[in-house]
């Protein structure tokens, strides 16, 4: 009895004491039942790194589909007899092609980046962590915007953040001046004497200053986009961004590194262009994805030293030591564009499958390796930006000496590649030689300016076709292959995904009443006739 007497007194005890911590005494009880080891607040440095991460390559979605069969394969740096693989050659309709992009930005590039803009905000300490995920924002909306025109923006991203599942989209004339600003601002409160994120920067290594460089040539970009819809907006930014100090070198080139590893480490369009849909070395040269005719035949009639940097023959790709001989100049064939494995035959007679394994490929050994870099935006662009800003009057300096910077700047970047090696300079001088910048009338100029920008920024296809829209260099055939969405022109843009027209019906009508159609040859506001 004294035993159960003594259990039941301690019940009660510990039922009072219970209600007492309850009632009047829980400060610090929350602080108590928190397991230490438990992440319970987003540890903002590594949603950072991952965000860079998915940026650089979320799988197909946001590499091989809209930067090599889309627009790599419009701007005619490949060409395939594959319709149904490699769609761009010829102007069809892909759902998982067309959507890639969409669904990489707002469904995942933007998850991360939203949670670090919304953790940091107001904080001081914190004022450079928030600023480089703002600058970074527009990085991954600028693709978004540019390929589809009318874009969510403004609440773009919320649904991670504020339950706003259902975005508004923004006219395309309200974002840009919106990224500018948003540009301008975060590059003027970076503060070098706050901390960054340090290692967990895969970019640029926590240095803060390198992120005031970047904002200023994005700036640099996006105020040149705007050359055609208003030439006195686009000499504003542009002279605002040569002002606040754009990049001065290689060593500023905004990259992430990349090894051959788990789908967190490689090159994404490295890896899928190496798998079926692309050119397996196990194919024997008769992959899918071959070089295009076009960019082929320019590389060799201009004795480019990048060639074998950026194509081998079949050979080169399945043995690496077979490239001093795969690569030779003279042997590279571009597949003719706009074909099929039927139509084929209507042009070389007596056309055999087999006879595929002729033609030219990417070279898998170094811009398109396993643990090629990830280049976000390079000297080399901003050099022919600064070129064509002289030729208007808004720079420094002549359009030839910058053009010849952003020569050499491209041809001495290929040491960072795995493969690659520095062009030397007697090559560069050569190059030079043999294609000088004649200077001649203000098109004429243009014309050598872009169509550098499309022979050096190869594999950065989504802003050379950007690029293109704007100048309309180079000069492209297109294709007319049947049943395809323009009618044998240029595509102007993609169209929404079709579940935009279901999922977010009411703000996706509104986006088409006010920009036009949803198709392909509809134009975005700042690719204006």
């Amino acid at each position: 009895m004294k035993i159960n007497q003594h259990k039941s007194y301690s019940a009660r005890l510990l039922a009072l004491v219970f209600v007492f911590l309850l009632s009047g005494c829980d400060k610090g009880f929350e602080e108590l039942n928190t397991n230490p080891n438990a992440y319970t607040e987003p540890v903002v440095a590594n949603l950072f790194s991952y965000n860079l991460i998915k940026t650089a390559g979320e799988s197909d979605g946001n590499t091989l589909y809209p930067n090599d069969k889309l627009a790599g394969a419009m701007m005619q740096y490949f060409a395939s007899l594959n319709a149904y693989q490699w769609t761009g050659d010829k102007y069809l309709a892909k759902a998982g092609y067309t959507d890639g992009l969409f669904g990489s930005v707002y469904g995942v590039e933007l998850k991360e980046n939203s949670q670090i803009i919304a953790e940091t905000a107001g904080s001081p300490d914190q004022i450079n962590l928030h600023h480089i995920a703002q600058i970074w924002r527009v990085f991954i909306l600028h693709r978004a915007t540019d390929f589809y025109g009318d874009v969510p923006y403004s609440e773009a991203g919320l649904g991670y953040v504020s339950g706003i599942y259902k975005p508004k989209y923004d006219k395309q004339s309200d974002i840009y001046p919106a990224m500018l600003k948003q540009l301008e601002s975060s590059a003027a409160l970076l503060d070098a004497s706050k901390p960054s994120y340090g290692a967990a920067d895969y970019v640029y290594n926590g240095n803060v200053a390198k992120w005031k460089t970047f904002a200023y040539s994005m700036m640099l970009r996006l105020g040149m986009r705007l050359t055609k819809v208003d030439p006195a907006l686009a000499e504003t930014w542009v002279k605002k961004a040569i002002a606040g100090g754009v990049m001065q070198s290689n060593d500023d080139v905004a990259r992430l590194n990349h090894t051959d590893g788990t789908e967190l480490n490689f090159y994404w369009s490295g890896r899928e262009l190496r798998g079926g849909e692309g050119v397996p070395p196990s194919a024997k040269g008769t992959g899918y994805g071959k070089m295009g005719q076009t960019f082929v035949n320019h590389l060799k009639n201009t004795g480019d030293p990048r060639l074998p940097f950026y194509i081998t023959l079949w050979p080169g790709n399945a043995d690496p030591t077979q490239l001093p001989t795969s690569t030779i100049a003279a042997n590279q064939k571009g597949l003719p564009h706009g074909y099929d494995y039927s139509s084929i035959k209507t042009l070389i007679p007596g056309w055999t499958d087999g006879m595929l394994a002729d033609y030219s490929e990417i070279n898998l050994n170094t811009v398109a390796s396993n643990s090629t870099p990830s280049v976000f935006l390079s000297y080399n662009e901003v050099e022919l930006y600064l070129a064509e800003a002289a030729l208007r009057g808004w720079g420094t300096a002549d359009p030839k000496a910058h053009y010849e910077n952003a020569v050499r700047a491209s041809m001495k970047i290929q040491s960072i590649y795995p493969g690659g090696s520095s062009v030397s300079d007697a090559q560069i001088n050569a190059y030079l030689a043999q294609n000088p910048y004649t200077g001649g009338s203000f098109e004429d100029q243009m014309k050598q300016i872009h169509t550098q920008f499309w022979a050096s920024q190869f594999m950065n296809n989504m802003e050379v076709y950007a690029n293109w829209r704007r100048t309309g260099y180079p000069v492209l055939i297109p294709t007319n292959y049947p049943g395809n969405e323009t009618g044998g022109t240029m595509p102007r843009r993609l169209p929404y995904p079709q579940s935009e027209a279901s999922l977010n019906s009411e703000n996706y009508k509104n986006a088409v009443a006010t920009q036009g159609p949803d198709l392909w040859t509809t134009r975005i506001w700042w690719d204006k006739l």
